[in-house]
């Protein structure tokens, strides 16, 4: 399903021989058909071609997100976890006041920040989650900080960012990766949400919340228009939470 949704992201013209943003005024809210699998929506468009052409803008959106988090986050837990002390007191209580906030809440008041638009709240979404791999990270870090392999290898004369980044690092990023793949759908759903509340891409963007958004309106009779891109988004982030745990039961192992 990931490999299907990135393919629509990258060759969407494959898929696909109806123009997202332009309609057909006779063909408005037609019901899914062989000719409209998806239906169409109020202005005639195809609702599958829409959602996807908005392939590019939850996964760019979701990648941004997950580089943010994963970067900031994993560089605040490995500095604490490896230094320890003051520092690592300091930089973990940040860390405690940011997961004390709901992540939406935290995403809304940095975009009034930063402004509109899918990567203003990818941005925003990526910030949320730098906690979380923050934590993780620490944790992994100080495992295997204290592992015989590494006090061997600075007993022999290692220099501790050498021993940092040859030894430490490649063996404490297993879970950080899994949880990267995690948060990867937990992006995607809260880009959607943000695009559903009007915080994402402006219309008419063929954008996956902004699609359930414009749908809602007219659920009592048209009930495609919010089923299939909600399905859309519940499936690939249900994809995304099967490889974290497949990864998890690798890292496991």
């Amino acid at each position: 399903m990931l490999g299907l949704v990135l393919a629509w992201a990258i060759v969407p013209w494959l898929f696909t021989g109806h123009d997202p943003l332009v309609g057909v005024p006779a063909d408005k809210l037609q019901a899914p058909s062989l000719a409209h699998l998806f239906g169409t929506d109020q202005l005639g468009r195809d609702l599958l071609s829409r959602v996807i052409y908005g392939a590019i803008q939850s996964l760019s959106g979701a990648l941004v997100a997950v580089g943010v988090g994963l970067v900031l986050g994993t560089a605040i837990g490995v500095i604490a976890g490896s230094t320890g002390g003051v520092l690592d007191a300091i930089l973990m209580r940040i860390v405690d006041v940011l997961l004390s906030i709901p992540g939406l809440l935290l995403a809304l008041s940095i975009i009034i920040l930063l402004g509109f638009g899918t990567i203003n709240a990818a941005i925003a979404v990526g910030i949320g989650s730098v906690a979380a791999f923050a934590r993780l990270s620490r944790s992994e870090v100080v495992r295997v900080r204290r592992s015989d392999y590494v006090e061997a290898a600075f007993g022999s004369g290692g220099r501790y960012v050498a021993v940092l980044w040859r030894h430490v690092l490649p063996n404490s990023l297993g879970a950080v990766v899994s949880l990267a793949a995690l948060q990867f759908g937990v992006a995607i759903l809260a880009i959607s949400t943000l695009g559903f509340l009007g915080y994402g891409a402006p219309p008419p963007t063929p954008e996956w919340g902004l699609l359930v958004a414009d749908g809602r309106n007219y659920i009592a009779t048209s009930w495609w228009l919010t089923t299939f891109p909600g399905l859309v988004v519940v499936v690939v982030v249900l994809a995304a939470n099967r490889v974290s745990h497949s990864l998890r039961g690798e890292n496991k192992k």
